[in-house]
């Protein structure tokens, strides 16, 4: 941080609290050179995530979107709610780090795809049948086929 004073680079924290309005963290900080204290702000960064559709329309990213597809697709499988909180979280970190604001749907099926065909053969053909949008029963077939090769 820069000393609005002097424009010195290093200071150090007096004190640290959340605003009143819970939105930020202000910082009280000295200057190590000309010992004069300023206060600075941090917020996190807001803006969201957007998921282009297969339209082409965007639309803000939504985790509980993620999480109710996996919920349908791992219905009545042995599939645990910490397992499924823990695909999310994945893919959720991958849309992070991948350091885009923008991702298509199209990525973020692939994601889950990837991670449901580790995890339960059932539900990943379930979600695959819904995702892939199989034109007819031979595509389906295919596609089971190549899950019992791998495994």
């Amino acid at each position: 941080m820069r000393c609005p004073f002097c424009g010195h680079l290093e200071d150090r924290v007096v004190d640290s609290r959340e605003s009143r309005e819970r939105d930020s963290i202000r910082r009280r900080r000295e200057c190590l050179k000309c010992t004069r204290r300023f206060t600075t702000y941090e917020r996190i960064d807001e803006i969201p995530f957007m998921v282009i559709k297969k339209g082409g329309q965007r639309e803000r990213f939504q985790r509980g979107k993620i999480l109710g597809g996996l919920l349908r697709a791992c219905e009545k499988r042995p599939i645990s709610p910490d397992q499924l909180e823990h695909v999310a979280d994945s893919v959720e970190r991958a849309i992070t780090d991948s350091g885009r604001r923008e991702i298509t749907s199209t990525e973020i099926g692939e994601l889950l795809m990837n991670q449901l065909k580790r995890l339960d053969k059932v539900a990943y053909i379930r979600f695959a049948s819904v995702y892939l949008n199989f034109k007819n029963v031979d595509e389906f077939i295919d596609e089971i086929n190549q899950i019992v090769k791998q495994s």
